[in-house]
Parts: C-alpha cells; structure tokens; sequence
C-alpha cells in the first residue's frame, strides 16, 4: 500500500496580487515563511511574466532559499510545454522543481468532447516522455467541467485512464458532485501534488473557504491523500474573503495539526 505523510504547500495563486513586483514578491514570501510552509507552486506570479520578466528564474530561486522554501509544482501554458520544451526543463531546473501541471484544458481540445480529451491525454502522454529524461514530471489539473459526461463516462475519466498524472483539486471534484475521496483513492501513484481548499455555505451559496472551516470531509480524505502516494498538500483559495494571508494561515493551523498529517514514528 501506497504510504506517506504528505507536506504542506502554498498554490501562490491564492495571493497572486501580492507578487506583482520583485518587492512584493519577497514580502509575500517571507509572510508564507513566517506562518510554517516551506514549499509554494508557482502560478500567476505576475513579476516572472512576460518575455524579459522582473524576476528571473534565477532570482526567484534566491529568494525561495532565503526563505527556506522550495517549489514543488508551477502551472505553464500548453503551448509553451508543447513548442519551447527544453527552456521550460532549464526554467524549472533552476527552480529546482520536478513537477509541472497544466492548469486547464487547452479548448482546441475542449471543444470535441471525449475525442479532444483522448487526444489531449495522448498528447501529454508523448511531452511527459519528452520531460522525464530531465527529472520533469508533468500533470493535469482539474477542474469541475471534466466530469461533464459523453455516453456515461465522465471526461476526467478518459485523462485518468491514459496514466496521465494528476494534479487534483478536492473542493472542484466536489463541485462537480463527485466524491473526493473516491476519484483521490481511484488515482493512488498518479498525485505528487494536491489542491486543497475547503468548500463553506453562505446561506445558499456554497464558497470557497479555508481548509477546516468548511463542509468537505477532512477527516477522512487526509488519511486517502497520505494512502494514495500525496507528496504535497498545496492550499489555494481562489477567491477569498478575508485578508488571504490569514485565510492561509487558517489552513496551516488546521492542517499541520491534523492526526492524518503527523509524521509516522515507525512503519505502518
């Protein structure tokens, strides 16, 4: 059985405002320090866009070190995996990273159902050969669109039977109707990297929310997570309503002190 004690991340699109600048970004970066994570995904960091960015892989490594973090995932665009390979393995080789996700279903692939999504998977299958000489491994993060269903079988089903690794996220799987835990356990060795954030009610209205002040299940998908082979934990909240360094927080202190996410003195 698939084991491990799953270390917690921050998805640093959920405070995507604040790293704006080099100077925000290194603020922003010693607050996600000072809380107690020690790794981030990179995504939507607004200082390394664009072609001559203002912070460079190089310097983005530095500060991560001076702060005791590492990155564990980022998200690139398709077309840049796809077209401009070997600077993305040197991008994320200065990072230090192994892991890198595609945010979302180009849509020339959307657009033709479960045939766009075989060939989409068929594709990823080909570039994640193409990476793994480098130490690169590459996923796929979901949405809620992929359990839309083509003669009963839901879209995120034809990625996940082509191997296809999976960078899932538990509250849009909920969304979806799906059960977290179920899809988490039915892709145990295909999820280094896992999104976490909680899924609360305002009267009707179902929000995102920090984990632990929601309505999802921890208490049971934590101890799946760690059965199913989860490296990390990345907490990301893509819409928050608080300040959301302290939404971050929040989640920290629920997390770091959960049962399931203790590390194991001996082998179970």
């Amino acid at each position: 059985m698939i084991k491990t004690t799953p270390q917690l991340a921050v998805q640093l699109y959920t405070v995507r405002d604040f790293f704006q600048t080099p100077d925000d970004m290194k603020r922003s970066l010693e607050k996600i320090s000072a809380i107690g994570y020690r790794a981030v995904q990179l995504s939507a960091v607004g200082a390394m866009n664009g072609e001559t960015p203002p912070v460079s892989a190089e310097s983005a490594r530095q500060m991560l070190d001076d702060n005791g973090l590492g990155c564990i995932a980022t998200h690139r665009s398709w077309d840049s995996l796809k077209n401009a390979t070997e600077q993305e393995i040197a991008f994320h080789q200065t990072l230090g990273c192994d892991f890198v996700a595609i945010g979302s279903l180009p849509g020339e692939f959307r657009a033709r159902g479960a045939d766009g999504y075989r060939e989409c998977a068929r594709q990823a299958v080909e570039l994640a050969e193409q990476l793994a000489p480098a130490g690169l491994r590459l996923g796929y993060h979901n949405h809620a669109f992929e359990w839309e269903k083509e003669n009963g079988i839901a879209f995120f089903e034809v990625l996940q039977s082509s191997g296809v690794m999976m960078e899932l996220d538990v509250y849009w799987i909920a969304h979806a109707g799906a059960n977290p835990q179920r899809v988490v356990e039915s892709c145990a060795g295909q999820i280094p990297v896992v999104h976490v954030k909680d899924k609360a009610m305002i009267g009707d209205e179902a929000v995102m929310a920090p984990v632990g002040e929601g309505n999802l299940d921890w208490d049971n998908l934590l101890p799946a997570l760690a059965r199913s082979g989860a490296e990390f934990l990345a907490v990301e909240q893509d819409i928050c309503r608080r300040d959301p360094f302290d939404c971050l927080r929040s989640s920290w202190d629920f997390l770091s002190a959960h049962p399931a996410l203790q590390p194991k003195s001996t082998p179970e």
